[in-house]
């Protein structure tokens, strides 16, 4: 029997990038499990050491749009009471570029806040994966969307206002 070796090569290349996808997957899944777990543990250092050093941090609120320095010191009191916040992934999905230095993902969390939602985008650099871009959203249910809707309302109009102020 005859092997044809660009078949053969053609597989194990195919494994390598399905082995070296999931590998990335894997990495990025631990990264933000730490990541979660060093805010949970009230841990300044390892918690923004897994992010690059011009991150945005994009939280719940309206006004929650940080730069990391910014959101270095809006979160340093909350670290040094020990009583940061605490996301726990209980859904993930995670997608890459095909050169595999880039990667999104989304993800359903139990919080303080019930169920978020979390978005966002990595760089992998010097071998290492960072959090480049991170979106924290409050899950809704639909049926619920006009009351919440509601709540905001004075808040939004004054906030939309300025906003209109200042363009």
């Amino acid at each position: 029997m005859k092997v044809n070796h660009r078949i053969v090569v053609l597989v194990f290349f195919i494994a390598h990038l399905g082995l070296s996808q999931n590998q990335a997957k894997t990495e990025i899944s631990t990264l933000l499990d730490a990541w979660h777990k060093a805010a949970a543990d009230a841990d300044f250092e390892a918690y923004f050491s897994k992010m690059t050093d011009d991150a945005v941090f994009i939280g719940t609120d309206a006004t929650e749009n940080w730069q990391n320095e910014e959101f270095r010191s809006y979160s340093k009191p909350y670290f040094d009471q020990g009583k940061a916040w605490s996301f726990t992934a209980v859904e993930r999905n995670i997608y890459l570029d095909q050169s595999k230095k880039t990667a999104w993902f989304d993800e359903l969390l139990d919080t303080q806040k019930t169920l978020c939602r979390g978005a966002g985008v990595l760089n992998k650099t010097k071998g290492q994966w960072k959090i480049a871009h991170y979106v924290l959203s409050i899950a809704v249910p639909n049926e619920n969307v006009a009351e919440l809707i509601q709540l905001k309302k004075e808040k939004d109009s004054l906030l939309l206002l300025q906003y209109k102020q200042n363009q």
